[in-house]
């Protein structure tokens, strides 16, 4: 990176660190395309991460996690906390970027200075979330939001990585949803720290939450404190309980949580590391060599590999 690019990258952080609304956009879209830029603001900006208390939603398509987030903001703006989503949408086909689903359901607090929503997309990354979700919620963290709520982009059960970046996984459900309840179980079901029946003003809303209840002796390890709660987002019941909830499970974690999403954080370098590493030294091995060779021999391409590297070299 030049010199100049340093600059504007250490400037933006101290107008980000000032609470400058534009530059968090900007900031978060440096994060968003990656490269050195990204780099140096998120190294520019690590003493500002871990004060903010970051809550997840997940669940299948259809059990109205967009209208359950827009429910709960609401309820914290009653009592004039500030609160900032980052919500991953799928992908345009046309354009790549998201679709901004989410952010139209959650339009009303659009003129509100209090809340801060912004759409990304998944660009194709599984696990609910976008490569840069990690990043881009320390950035709004490091901005001053002090609750930050990620929504996942509802893909189904292979969205687990929110429980890699937030402190509370909320888990959302609703009734009809058949064989895609049974999904889930074995994927998002098992980080689930709270899980919600959404339109739990329906007949068979009582029947999933039983369903809910029965599967957590499904998880492994010793079975954690988890609720299982009926809602309706649109006519309201039930939603002031799960805010409390959720503010009472954050409040119990404490200074904990932020230490945790810390090791969560070194432990994200450190498979990103090895991945790079993995990479470098195989794209120039045919498949069908390495598939050929010992464990021994693959030790030795990489030893010799490592040597071959200048010291202090950067990716």
């Amino acid at each position: 990176m030049s010199s100049d690019g340093k600059i504007r990258v250490e400037v933006l952080a101290e107008r980000l660190r000032k609470g400058d609304s534009r530059a968090l956009g900007q900031a978060l879209t440096v994060v968003e395309n990656g490269g050195s830029n990204a780099l140096a603001l998120t190294e520019a900006l690590a003493g500002a991460f871990g004060k903010a208390r970051i809550v997840g939603f997940t669940g299948p398509p259809g059990a109205g996690k967009s209208t359950l987030l827009d429910a709960l903001i609401h309820e914290w703006r009653r009592e004039g906390r500030p609160v900032a989503v980052l919500a991953v949408d799928p992908v345009s086909p046309i354009s790549g970027g998201a679709v901004l689903g989410d952010r139209t359901r959650m339009g009303a607090h659009s003129l509100d200075d209090g809340v801060f929503i912004r759409s990304v997309s998944a660009r194709g990354h599984l696990g609910g979330l976008c490569e840069a979700a990690h990043d881009m919620a320390d950035i709004m963290d490091a901005a001053g939001w002090p609750l930050i709520l990620i929504e996942t982009v509802g893909a189904g059960q292979s969205e687990t990585e929110i429980a890699q970046v937030a402190d509370l996984s909320v888990v959302i459900a609703a009734p009809g949803l058949g064989d895609e309840l049974q999904a889930i179980k074995a994927g998002i079901l098992e980080i689930g720290d709270l899980l919600v029946v959404n339109k739990g003003d329906r007949d068979d809303a009582g029947e999933t939450a039983q369903h809910l209840e029965a599967m957590l002796s499904l998880r492994s390890g010793a079975k954690r404190d988890v609720s299982v709660l009926r809602v309706s987002a649109t006519t309201g019941s039930g939603v002031s309980r799960l805010k409390d909830e959720i503010d009472h499970r954050l409040e119990s974690a404490g200074v904990a949580a932020g230490a945790d999403r810390n090791r969560k954080r070194n432990a994200r370098k450190m498979a990103l590391a090895i991945h790079r590493v993995a990479s470098r030294i195989s794209a120039g091995i045919p498949d069908e060599d390495i598939g050929a060779m010992r464990s021994e021999e693959l030790d030795h391409v990489i030893e010799r590999w490592l040597a071959s590297l200048p010291t202090g070299v950067e990716d």
